[in-house]
């Protein structure tokens, strides 16, 4: 740690990319927090993949308003694990507070793209619980859940999306109180 102790912001997210220097360089730039959001969105459109999905890591953390738009554009991304990143970031929000969770008009159709066409696995495994957010309130999550649900290929995605769906554990745990 102490080797980044005087070093920038755009320096630390290069390392990213370097296997032995990325997990010392992430704890570094979220310990930065907001003074190292610019570098980290610089970062999402770096040469390396792994800076990038490290950034989309990083956004899960520190995600605010100006950086969102970013990390949707990131769901598109041509590398499976940036993709995992950016779509695990949207969907999460144990790691940051709903204040900037985004609605279902900025990232439920990307999410659902990517659920029902997406190549790998994993990808649609986290389009699923992106998409799984929205299945109290849109009738077109529930369809794309069921689907997902009855036809993919991996067992992964089939199974998750099943928690999403009405009756599914994820699903009745997440049922919206009526008011008192």
């Amino acid at each position: 740690m102490l080797g980044f102790v005087r070093t920038d912001n755009e320096a630390l997210v290069s390392c990213l990319g370097d296997p032995q220097r990325a997990v010392a360089a992430y704890w570094e730039l979220l310990r930065r927090k907001e003074d190292a959001l610019g570098a980290i969105r610089a970062g999402l459109s770096h040469e390396s993949a792994a800076v990038r999905a490290g950034c989309c890591r990083l956004l899960d953390h520190l995600v605010d308003i100006e950086s969102m738009g970013q990390l949707i554009t990131m769901a598109d991304d041509p590398d499976a694990q940036v993709r995992i990143a950016a779509f695990h970031a949207l969907a999460c929000d144990r790691c940051k507070g709903e204040t900037c969770a985004p609605g279902a008009d900025r990232v439920l159709e990307p999410a659902l793209q990517h659920l029902a066409s997406d190549p790998d696995p994993q990808v649609r495994v986290r389009a699923a619980e992106l998409v799984g957010k929205f299945a109290h309130t849109d009738a077109r999550a529930v369809a794309a859940l069921r689907a997902s649900q009855a036809q993919d290929p991996s067992p992964a995605v089939r199974k998750k999306a099943g928690w999403f769906i009405p009756g599914g554990t994820i699903y009745q745990r997440t049922v919206p109180r009526a008011p008192r």
